[in-house]
């Protein structure tokens, strides 16, 4: 499967049909009617796109960033940046951008070499975690008033941070040196990390995320359909104790960062609709949180997309 536009993205209208789409797509069931949606936010490598409510054109909220995710409040967005130099290399940095002011802020900057991951919020958006370090194998927390950092948990490759909303965990996809990569589960209050999935050899999985409640971890995996070229993944969960695997979704799609609604009411993430002949775009697809039903968004079509947030309104 090529990387050619995972996404095409548009602002959530309560009733949407999948206008723009073929007539096969579903519509939104009517408990969507009264969604209040803030803004859509999509990474696409070589910057960040916003589509505001009612709207089906994104704008360009920042050039040269990627993996851009909202503060709880709504207000900040935390990216990395991915310009370059006047000699080509890559300048490493993390950014924080108020979308009401305009004003942006570097929190972090090192020389080429060092690498950010994708941040993640904490609940009360005092700090940001991310995985960084030459071998991604530094996962720190950074304070957004000061720029000031704390270590988290060292010594194995890591990726996909996402920060539970009760600030008990963070669940990041963490490389075992005896097992491979698992997810796993950070206790903050103790700094005790076990693991919670362990997938079947040959698995892929990515992008875990919380549900709101805490209780479970939403993730992308190919486990039930790994005989399927492209689009055979599936949405699963587990218990942050480790039981308790669940398939979410029926059928067999290519997803891609899953995200709850800021109200915990729905779940979001990019997938390719089935009308696409060829998996060469993609639209954002959302789910009820209990994943009973699944409708498309409508919208534009981009290359390289990394990241979905779905934003608070500001």
């Amino acid at each position: 499967m090529n990387r050619r536009a995972l996404l095409r993205t548009a602002a959530l209208t309560g009733l949407a049909t999948a206008t723009g789409l073929a007539a096969a797509s579903t519509a939104a069931p009517a408990a969507a009617a009264d969604v209040v949606n803030g803004s859509w936010l999509v990474s696409v490598g070589w910057g960040v796109l916003q589509v505001d409510p009612g709207r089906t054109t994104p704008r360009e909220l920042l050039p040269n960033g990627d993996h851009a995710k909202t503060s709880p409040d709504g207000r900040y967005v935390a990216w990395v940046n991915t310009a370059r130099s006047g000699d080509g290399t890559l300048e490493p940095f993390v950014a924080v951008f108020d979308r009401i002011t305009g004003q942006k802020r570097t929190l972090l900057a090192d020389p080429f070499g060092v690498h950010y991951g994708a941040p993640t919020w904490s609940p009360d958006g005092r700090e940001i975690a991310l995985v960084t370090g030459g071998n991604r194998d530094r996962l720190i927390a950074v304070d957004v008033a000061t720029g000031g950092t704390r270590l988290l948990v060292e010594g194995h490759t890591m990726t996909d941070p996402d920060w539970s909303r009760d600030g008990s965990m963070i669940v990041v996809r963490w490389r075992s040196r005896s097992q491979g990569w698992q997810l796993r589960v950070l206790e903050l209050a103790t700094a005790a990390v076990r693991p919670i999935y362990t997938p079947v050899p040959g698995e892929m999985f990515h992008s875990p995320v919380f549900t709101p409640h805490s209780g479970r971890v939403v993730f992308c995996t190919d486990r039930w359909y790994p005989d399927l070229e492209t689009r055979n993944q599936s949405l699963a969960s587990v218990r942050i104790n480790g039981t308790g695997l669940k398939k979410l979704t029926d059928e067999p799609r290519f997803y891609l960062s899953p995200v709850f609604s800021p109200d915990g009411r729905y779940c979001a993430a990019l997938s390719i609709p089935p009308e696409n002949e060829y998996p060469d775009g993609g639209n954002i697809i959302v789910s009820t949180s209990g994943f009973g039903e699944q409708w498309w968004i409508p919208g534009d079509e981009y290359d390289d997309s990394t990241r979905l947030d779905w934003a608070r309104a500001v």
